[in-house]
């Protein structure tokens, strides 16, 4: 049985397709999304649950206080499921059904100027590497300056490889699941007003009388 962990919609059933389909753990979940509380990346958030199978992972962002999920699901069988528990949860997600490269595909380019906050990414393990990287690399016209992905992975798998507008952040390993948080750079420092007109004057050789 699979239920929501924590937050509004905490302890709700739901629904998992009889094959197909491989919903994280609860154990897990749990610890994942302790992780993304402590991160603070939960509330008002848009989040986007690709390979979502039974939704359980957008789900469980919008019962925490995130305030919309598209959850994208290849499948016919689970997106209909996953359209039940979004009916029986009553949270605000869209399902769609559609291959998750082609999903993406829609959008193109690297700049960061999307509108979503929060991607998880839990493939097939036996996802060809192949497909995640391009997956990973499509990414871009879909996120905010400051998104935050998620990529769960079996521990035997090797690690993601990232396009150039990410960068690794973080990873966590609960059991055979290991998760890889990544996100684009941090912005260079720029010099505060004036530090470049102070770099470039001439050094004085004296202080004027009175000055400081």
């Amino acid at each position: 049985m699979t239920r929501i962990v924590a937050g509004s919609a905490k302890g709700r059933t739901l629904a998992v397709p009889k094959s197909g389909t491989r919903p994280t753990s609860e154990r897990v979940r749990e610890a994942l999304f302790s992780r993304l509380d402590h991160m603070n990346v939960l509330d008002g958030t848009t989040v986007l649950d690709l390979y979502a199978g039974t939704g359980a992972l957008g789900l469980e962002a919008l019962s925490r206080g995130s305030a919309h999920a598209i959850l994208v699901e290849k499948a016919s069988a689970a997106a209909r499921v996953a359209s039940s528990n979004v009916r029986s949860t009553g949270l605000p997600a869209r399902v769609v059904t559609a291959d998750a490269r082609s999903f993406l595909a829609a959008r193109t380019g690297e700049d960061l100027r999307g509108d979503i906050d929060l991607v998880f990414i839990d493939p097939p393990y036996d996802i060809a590497e192949a497909d995640m990287t391009a997956v990973l690399s499509l990414l871009g016209p879909w996120l905010s300056p400051d998104a935050l992905i998620v990529v769960e992975r079996s521990t035997r798998a090797p690690a993601p490889t990232l396009p150039p507008f990410l960068v690794l952040e973080d990873q966590r390993t609960w059991g055979e699941t290991v998760a890889y948080f990544a996100g684009p750079p941090l912005p260079t420092n720029e010099p505060e007003d004036g530090a470049d007109v102070l770099a470039d004057a001439p050094a004085s050789s004296s202080v004027e009388e009175g000055g400081r």
